[in-house]
């Protein structure tokens, strides 16, 4: 059901959102021009009410007309919908228009199957002329009795609904189902697909409308992302937080911030009180915008405020981010396990590759890879912030790889790998069912985003052909455990800081000592480390060489030096650095593994601490 609701919502917003402009320049011309406006104009003013009445429907009905009939639908939609207009020149038929153009491309599209095979030659581009004019025509005639009459009153009964709402003060419950369907990937669905057609209406009315707020509203999101920029606890996420506030507040892509609900949903009470309040002192103080912000940033949400408004509406914004802010704090400083990096416990899922299943951030051979898609609900939003972060990441390697967007609905035929938020799997399976699909968490920070770049870079693959110039696999971790090759010997604790490098030459020397590999694997296992760090995260690096040093390891080993105070690896730092050596094509396995074997937090802490060595090989041989 949801997948469904997603789908028509989405099919609603992509009528409206590729004609956003058109919107956003009526609503600079109402803001600027109109008898209220803030330098007014008669002759300016007068663009004003041809571009709601006529130009706005015209092309969501073509947009509409062409996402069903392709070209001939758009033109026949534009045609049909003159009737719906003209029926009630007094209203804007946007929501006719969303009627008008899906069934004008119907239409069309019906006549054309008709028509396959059966077309008189030479008699094609006649054809193909009339019936687009005379269908247009029926379906104006159809529109001028039937479709703007039903909307009309549609839209009286809505707004009946809505003035209700506001005189009783009730308009800030929307908030209880806008901020959950937002986290669900509705938000362009609500925003462009009810709320304009419904705000536009009033903006003809009134010359501003609150609906136009109800979604767009930056500030509960902002208070939720401040939230964890100050108290939570995993130091990943709570460094990722300050970038995912400016792309959220100056960007205004509100996807950014939803990831961070869904680590902890008990947080959605926080942007959904915010926004109550926000409305609330919106509709106390008869604040409105005269056009759509979007996207939905500070810089939009105040361009489109009436200038008699705007202090209010800061006001309003600030409410709801401090609103959202106090509440979120407690809630985030309690949750204490949760962090972005808990998605890595999805690598567990890498076990079911030997079982024949699709994983998450793999692929089958990097060498083929043409094309990579990132898609989200709308494709114009997060997607397009993914794609551009990690074409950067991957160019100087292989600028050959085409990292796109797209919206999730329009993943493209040729795609290799598509790259979507996990409650989208569904709908990017059905839109590119070939396609190797990578789900994630968040566009900023993603374990599975850092597991595909080393594969494409270095070549790590669950299994290389012979011969193939890649990183050596590694060997399963728990089958290391099991058979022992944890000696005494090799377990180092208290050790004081050292570089990186030296930390790893340490580990290797070890391997060398205890007969696991040749002296020559030390050296490798520093050129790895140039290719793409061995840090793990949650304080662990895993250090190991390369193939071209496969022959040199002797026999499985693993080594772990401890280091309390940490050393530095990057803008991070690994208390436990684990050498590992190892034959075999189980190195995917062997990060899944350890990922498993160290999700117990108070295990890991004390092993970075502890001056036991019995008791870590005790933990380690289980």
């Amino acid at each position: 059901m949801k997948e469904k609701v997603q789908r028509f919502g989405k099919f609603l917003s992509a009528m409206v959102m590729p004609n956003i402009g058109a919107l956003i320049a009526f609503g600079f011309l109402a803001a600027l021009f109109i008898d209220t406006g803030w330098i007014p104009n008669e002759g300016f003013n007068s663009l004003v009410g041809p571009m709601l009445t006529y130009l706005i429907p015209i092309l969501i009905a073509s947009t509409g007309g062409k996402l069903v009939g392709g070209d001939r639908g758009r033109v026949v939609g534009a045609i049909a919908v003159i009737g719906a207009i003209m029926s009630n020149t007094e209203i804007s038929m946007l929501m006719a228009a969303m009627v008008m153009g899906p069934l004008s491309g119907w239409c069309i599209k019906k006549f054309d199957q008709l028509m396959d095979g059966h077309m008189p030659a030479g008699f094609e581009m006649l054809i193909n002329n009339f019936s687009a004019g005379i269908i247009g025509m029926l379906l104006a005639m159809f529109g001028y009795i039937a479709v703007g009459p039903v909307m009309t009153a549609i839209l009286a009964v809505l707004s009946a609904g809505v003035n209700v709402l506001v005189e009783h003060s009730l308009l800030p419950l929307v908030a209880i189902f806008i901020e959950p369907a937002k986290v669900l990937f509705l938000n362009n669905a609500i925003n462009h697909g009810i709320f304009t057609p419904l705000a536009t209406a009033q903006v003809a009315a009134t010359g501003r409308s609150i609906m136009y707020m109800l979604e767009a509203n930056p500030g509960p999101g902002l208070g939720v992302l401040l939230a964890y920029m100050f108290f939570c606890k995993d130091k990943n996420t709570k460094d990722s937080a300050p970038g995912a506030v400016i792309i959220h507040l100056f960007g205004g892509i509100h996807e950014i911030y939803f990831p961070y609900i869904l680590m902890n949903p008990a947080v959605i009470i926080a942007p959904i009180i915010g926004n109550i309040v926000a409305i609330f002192w919106f509709s106390l103080t008869g604040c409105g915008l005269v056009g759509p912000a979007s996207p939905g940033s500070i810089i939009a949400f105040l361009m489109m405020a009436p200038s008699s408004k705007m202090l209010f509406i800061i006001i309003g914004v600030v409410l709801a981010a401090a609103v959202s802010f106090a509440i979120a704090s407690p809630i985030v400083r309690m949750s204490g396990n949760k962090s972005l990096e808990d998605a890595q416990s999805e690598m567990a899922a890498r076990k079911a590759e030997s079982k024949g299943q699709a994983v998450p951030g793999t692929i089958k051979n990097s060498n083929t890879i043409k094309k990579i898609v990132f898609a989200c609900d709308a494709g114009m939003g997060s997607s397009a912030m993914g794609a551009t972060k990690f074409r950067n990441r991957i160019k100087a390697v292989h600028p050959e790889i085409v990292v796109t967007n797209t919206s999730v609905d329009n993943i493209p035929a040729d795609c290799d790998i598509a790259v979507v938020q996990t409650t989208l799997v569904a709908r990017a399976k059905k839109s590119a069912p070939n396609a190797e699909i990578i789900t994630i968490g968040n566009f900023l920070a993603d374990p599975a985003l850092d597991a595909l770049y080393i594969q494409l870079n270095t070549g790590d693959a669950p299994a290389a052909p012979a011969g193939e110039n890649t990183d050596v696999v590694l060997p399963d971790l728990n089958l290391i455990i099991k058979k022992k090759v944890m000696e005494k010997e090799g377990v180092k604790l208290n050790l004081t800081p050292v570089s990186k490098e030296d930390a790893i030459q340490a580990a290797g020397e070890l391997l060398n000592k205890l007969g696991y590999v040749d002296e020559t694997y030390v050296a490798a296992m520093q050129e790895r480390e140039k290719l793409v760090s061995t840090y793990m995260g949650m304080g662990v690096a895993i250090p190991h060489g390369t193939t071209q040093a496969k022959d040199t390891v002797k026999k499985t080993g693993i080594v772990l030096l401890q280091y309390p105070e940490g050393v530095d690896f990057g803008s991070e730092k690994a208390q436990l650095v684990i050498g590992i050596a190892g034959v075999g094509d189980e190195h995917l396995e062997l990060l899944g593994n350890l990922c498993n074997m160290l999700e117990d937090e108070a295990l890991l802490e004390t092993l970075k601490t502890t001056d036991d060595v019995d008791w870590v090989l005790e933990q380690l041989n289980k």
